[in-house]
């Protein structure tokens, strides 16, 4: 069936075909170069070069109205809309689901709900949910509370916090 021709043909062809992409790979190297390029004694590298402050904590927000503020007008029907990004994991109906219930958390102790297993990093925080509680959790899960269940990355927006904020006070009973 094959014969040594056969094979000799299929091993030139696998040659060439690897030959091929080597010189492709070298030409496309020559023509788009992205490294440094020496120019006389100095070291550049070919590209634009955006000037960028350094900012000191790293993700600091612009300034703007304070969480008290926004809460103070916030709008649960809005807040019922970001509840959408909450409701895959949370219910309203007194059931857990994959996180716990959410029905009456504002104001209720933190890690309360009997029927839950809750991660140590939330069953070690003292206090209360109130408002302000939730305020820092939901801008940061992993920040509020290293080491959390919650794989939820949080609300960058203080206005959806307030508005989700607002809602589950008045859906929440």
């Amino acid at each position: 069936m094959f014969d040594t021709m056969t094979t000799t043909k299929v091993v030139g062809g696998l040659c060439g075909t690897f030959l091929v992409l080597l010189l492709g790979k070298w030409a496309a190297e020559e023509i788009y170069h992205v490294g440094a390029v020496a120019h006389g004694d100095e070291e550049v590298a070919q590209a634009y070069s955006i000037d960028v402050p350094e900012s000191g904590a790293g993700g600091e927000e612009e300034a703007g109205p304070s969480f008290e503020e926004v809460f103070a007008s916030a709008d649960a029907a809005a807040g019922e809309r970001v509840f959408g990004k909450c409701r895959a994991c949370h219910k309203l109906d007194g059931a857990n689901a994959t996180g716990p219930h959410l029905d009456g958390v504002v104001n209720r102790d933190i890690a309360a709900v009997g029927d839950y297993a809750y991660s140590e990093a939330l069953t070690s925080l003292e206090g209360a949910w109130d408002p302000a509680a939730l305020d820092g959790f939901l801008h940061d899960p992993r920040g509020y509370a290293p080491g959390t269940k919650m794989s939820f990355s949080g609300l960058p927006s203080v206005e959806d916090r307030a508005n989700l904020i607002a809602y589950l006070e008045s859906a929440g009973g």
